[in-house]
């Protein structure tokens, strides 16, 4: 855990939010497989994936600004 210390918190905010951007990415082959009928699910699961995505889109792009910007947005939670 010493080693998170020591990354700075603008890169640990630009590394979580690539993170948040590769979640949204795998619920988004999620829910085209479910679509497909590759993966159960129906019509509420894929409503609620989406509605997952938009959150983790939002907080990809939030993050990722805040990052080129050199903002600290996390408050220090790291």
């Amino acid at each position: 855990m010493n080693l998170l210390k020591n990354i700075p918190i603008v890169n640990l905010q630009a590394l979580l939010g690539l993170g948040c951007f590769g979640l949204s990415l795998f619920f988004a082959r999620v829910i085209r497989r479910i679509s497909e009928g590759v993966l159960p699910g129906g019509d509420t699961m894929i409503m609620y994936l989406r509605i997952l995505i938009g959150f983790l889109f939002a907080a990809a792009i939030t993050l990722g600004l805040a990052s080129f910007a050199g903002r600290e947005i996390l408050g220090g939670g790291f």
